[in-house]
């Protein structure tokens, strides 16, 4: 069975920084894109910003370019992780950020081509 498992979310003031981790087993990072996306109370999912786990390429929604930054980290033996580190953040920013694993390639900007997700970690922006 598949696990996703975030962390990283929390309460930050408006202007500041945060990064989220999200960590899988090995075997299946290696076959697939890795996506954040993020829920904003009452409304749907809504994509963040992606990876290709082939070559690295990121990909990210207009909302967050310049601010946000993911990366992958494929050193350790058993374990792959991406991280969502978010700059700037504003209090527009607050929502539950999922992770989310892709079959594809070339990773999905839609939430439908992710098959996997974690279970979400709140993220709170002040103003």
């Amino acid at each position: 069975q598949v696990h996703l498992v975030e962390s990283g979310g929390g309460f930050v003031q408006a202007g500041g920084f945060l990064r989220l981790s999200c960590t899988g087993s090995k075997l299946m990072f290696n076959t697939r894109s890795m996506g954040w996306f993020r829920q904003i109370s009452g409304k749907e999912p809504e994509f963040a910003a992606a990876i290709s786990w082939s070559d690295g390429r990121a990909y990210y929604a207009d909302s967050v370019k310049g601010r946000f930054a993911i990366s992958r980290d494929n050193t350790k033996d058993t374990v792959d992780t991406v991280y969502l580190d978010m700059g700037t953040l504003k209090p527009e920013d607050t929502a539950v950020y999922f992770c989310a694993a892709s079959p594809s390639v070339v990773p999905p900007l839609y939430r439908n081509g992710y098959d996997y997700w974690g279970q979400g970690t709140q993220v709170t922006v002040s103003s």
